[in-house]
């Protein structure tokens, strides 16, 4: 019986032991969802304001962007004309069907007219057409309001003098306004950037002074411009042609006469320094030097053979007992091909360019 019990004893402790950690388990697990829901009302609020702030950033925007003088001018112009055109209207209207009501559409006749040929001054200047045409149709467009505003006078006139002359004003208005803004929006384009103007500027002067100091070289361009296909040739590569045609090279500014004294000047300059400096210092002389440098003597021997030997020194060497018989002189030193170290590729081209400075100097030109 003691065995039962104490089982049945462990048992309802093991049960106590698994509830708690249920409970344990389930509490865990209510703050974990706990902890993500808060962060999850965090990042949603978090977003909604972000929402918020670039909704606030995207109306400034709109407004800043609608609200600039320019855009505020053009719409401001806009809703003056639709005043003027209803304000200006009723008169009209009352004045030709007081006449006739066959004259109803003469009022919309002369209000259109003269906002069509006000659009028309804007197209005008859109393509850039004459100036007559654009002065025509604003003397239509401001006839056509003058001769509105007129019989609205005269149709405030039976009121009193303000009325009659706020009418007429009123009409005309419309028109001026619009053609005012036309003319701002006008003047607005054709403004240049100062950096841009002065760059023009700057590059008329020079096409000047070009045409000024070398006009035959300026027509012989032109002249070469006119005879290629449209297009194909620009007067800057027209006028490097011309320039070698006229001088011979292609360097800009560069004559036979300067590349001459150019030469000559250079070799003024070596020998000047040369002269100072007690050596050779052109490139030649230090090539020279480099390359056959100057022996140096110390003890000098009566009737030394100027010709160096090409045999062995124990040829040469004399011998230390006389022989009994006479001796046989070595050959002769015969120069071949290949016996002597070449000249270097800088020294040749030195030499060749002191060869033409000699001839551009002594005056020939090639």
């Amino acid at each position: 019986m003691s065995s039962w019990f104490e089982e049945r004893r462990a048992d309802k402790v093991a049960d106590a032991q698994q509830r708690r950690e249920d409970r344990a388990f389930e509490s865990e697990l209510r703050r974990k969802e706990a902890r993500e829901a808060k962060k999850e009302r965090r990042e949603d609020e978090a977003q909604q304001r972000r929402d918020r702030a670039a909704r606030r950033q995207a109306r400034a925007a709109r407004r800043e962007k609608t609200f600039t003088p320019g855009n505020v001018y053009r719409k401001g112009t806009l809703a003056l004309v639709a005043a003027s055109a209803l304000a200006s209207l009723p008169a009209q209207v009352a004045h030709f069907v007081k006449i006739s009501v066959m004259l109803l559409p003469l009022p919309f006749a002369l209000e259109g007219a003269a906002w069509v040929m006000a659009a028309g001054v804007a197209y005008a200047d859109e393509r850039k057409l004459p100036a007559w045409v654009r002065w025509l149709l604003r003397a239509l467009s401001m006839g056509a309001a003058g001769y509105a505003a007129s019989i609205n006078y005269t149709y405030g006139a039976e009121t009193n003098a303000s009325v009659a002359w706020g009418l007429a004003g009123v009409t005309v208005m419309g028109p001026a306004v619009f053609e005012i803004r036309q003319w701002v929006s006008t003047l607005s384009a054709s403004v240049v950037d100062p950096k841009k103007r002065a760059e023009e500027k700057a590059r008329a002067r020079h096409e000047k002074r070009r045409r000024k100091d070398h006009g035959d070289v300026v027509g012989l361009a032109k002249q070469l411009v006119s005879a290629a296909p449209y297009g194909t040739l620009s007067f800057e590569n027209a006028f490097a042609a011309a320039w070698e045609i006229k001088y011979g090279t292609r360097t800009p500014g560069m004559t036979p006469a300067l590349h001459g004294e150019k030469l000559a000047s250079s070799k003024a300059y070596a020998a000047a320094m040369d002269a100072a400096n007690g050596s050779p210092v052109s490139t030649r002389g230090r090539l020279l030097e480099l390359l056959h440098p100057a022996p140096v003597q110390r003890f000098e021997t009566p009737k030394k053979s100027q010709v160096v030997s090409d045999l062995s020194p124990s040829v040469n060497k004399a011998p230390e007992k006389a022989s009994k018989g006479p001796r046989k002189p070595p050959p002769p030193h015969r120069r071949t091909k290949g016996d002597s170290v070449p000249f270097g590729d800088v020294a040749k081209k030195q030499h060749s360019h002191e060869a033409r400075t000699r001839l551009a100097v002594n005056g020939h030109h090639h």
